[in-house]
């Protein structure tokens, strides 16, 4: 099984354009606010406060870095879709976020977080075919498998169904459970094949 032998916080950035220029590729988490984000990010590093888990939704806003064995990091996006906030916040964190898809080369794949406790929504779906439309790597992170809403994977099958409308080959799909450490192995398994896919270090990013 792939280890994380090291992980540590590296820094946070406003702007992309601030983000690392040390060429290691990344990895980066995204998903709606409240999918169980920090928590998968723990459960994958085996560090319980590494990333920060809140009770309050849209807590993340900035671009935070970890650094994964010396060698990669692991990007912790804000998250979208936090209806409480006003809307000229949420417009600057959708334009960051959408300037962090386009404008940075490091990136090898995004782990789109998709709770699979409920019914597809709108707001996933919308995002997942935008990251189509531009070209931008990534597979799909169906969290709180075990929970009793998610167990016959009805949700996660229709999310699935909805894609194959406008989709004509699936991403990767993972299903995980911060609580059981469900998907840790096949995670990790993917990153590294990913790892080992790309000639590294890129050219400085993050225009």
């Amino acid at each position: 099984m792939p280890l994380i032998h090291t992980s540590t916080f590296a820094s946070s950035h406003a702007r992309v354009h601030q983000a690392p220029k040390d060429g290691k590729p990344e990895f980066a988490f995204i998903g709606r606010s409240n999918v169980g984000k920090s928590s998968l990010i723990n459960m994958l590093t085996q560090r319980k406060e590494l990333a920060h888990t809140s009770g309050k939704p849209g807590k993340t806003q900035l671009l935070n870095y970890y650094l994964i064995n010396q060698s990669w990091y692991l990007t912790d996006l804000p998250g979208y879709g936090y209806a409480k906030q006003s809307k000229k916040t949420r417009a600057k964190w959708e334009t960051r976020t959408e300037n962090y898809f386009l404008k940075r080369d490091t990136l090898v794949s995004t782990f789109v977080l998709i709770d699979s406790n409920i019914p597809p929504q709108q707001i996933d779906l919308d995002f997942v075919n935008w990251l189509g439309e531009h070209g931008v790597p990534f597979v799909l992170a169906f969290t709180k498998t075990d929970r009793k809403k998610a167990r016959d994977g009805e949700h996660m099958e229709s999310f699935q169904n909805a894609l194959k409308e406008s989709w004509e080959e699936l991403p990767p799909v993972f299903a995980t459970s911060a609580l059981k450490e469900t998907g840790r192995e096949e995670v990790l398994e993917y990153i590294e094949t990913a790892l080992n896919a790309v000639h590294w270090p890129f050219e400085a990013g993050g225009s």
